[in-house]
């Protein structure tokens, strides 16, 4: 079993969906984790960590913001002297085909998925170059590597993680810190629940696996990258989508 006993992990966008499986499951293989969202909303994901026997704490962030992301950091490694993991996975979605797209939706999607990663990353290199070693793995998607119509700013924002995070990988792979990126594909969440039946299998029966993903399936790769057996892995995508793009 990947054993992160004595690691601190920084999960962004903690609070529910694929960051909160992520952050539970790093726990749960015995990392300290920061569960980071907005206002107090990660409280609920701390709490399910701490009633497991995991150890936990909950910051209040907005990653649009660099002041409140760089404090964020500061903060944690203040307290824990240390941080082995970032896990940037804090996102949105606004979709619209472009012809109609707003700027706002535009700056507002970018900002989030992807402008975050780079104040939040950097942020973080400084202590772990020091240590000579960390594991920086940031959330992409399927959209992110073949687009879809009414997502052209979500694409672009996935997309850009994915060389955003290949490029850094090859800054800070002779300090031992890799950066990878994982790239989910349809995944149970709350917005996929939102769908019909008869779309849900329609979606189903293009996948190889004959099923949506898990926010379990996710963090269980976030969880192979953040240990030690990833340790020779760096500027790649796995991708966890059951076959849905090749």
């Amino acid at each position: 079993m990947i054993d992160l006993s004595g690691r601190v992990a920084l999960v962004t966008g903690a609070s529910r969906g694929i960051g909160r499986a992520i952050a539970l499951k790093l726990a749960a293989r015995g990392a300290t984790v920061v569960a980071a969202a907005r206002a107090d909303n990660a409280a609920s994901t701390v709490s399910a960590i701490t009633a497991a026997g995991g150890r936990a704490e909950a910051a209040s962030v907005d990653v649009t913001d660099a002041a409140s992301s760089e404090a964020f950091v500061a903060g944690a490694l203040e307290r824990h002297g240390r941080i082995d993991v970032l896990v940037n996975n804090a996102g949105i979605a606004q979709d619209q085909l472009l012809l109609r797209m707003k700027r706002g939706e535009w700056d507002a999607v970018i900002a989030t998925n992807l402008t975050s990663a780079f104040t939040l990353t950097q942020a973080v290199l400084k202590p772990m170059i020091r240590e000579r070693r960390g594991r920086v793995i940031c959330i992409s998607s399927v959209v992110g590597q073949a687009g879809h119509a009414g997502q052209a700013n979500y694409a672009a924002s996935k997309a850009g993680i994915i060389g955003f995070a290949k490029a850094v990988a090859q800054e800070v792979a002779s300090r031992n810190v890799t950066v990878n990126v994982v790239a989910p594909g349809l995944i149970e969440t709350d917005m996929t629940r939102l769908i019909t039946e008869n779309a849900r299998e329609e979606w189903a029966a293009k996948i190889p696996l004959r099923r949506l993903g898990t926010p379990e399936d996710v963090a269980s790769a976030v969880c192979f990258l953040a240990s030690d057996e990833a340790a020779y892995i760096t500027g790649q995508v796995l991708a966890v989508n059951g076959g849905m793009y090749m």
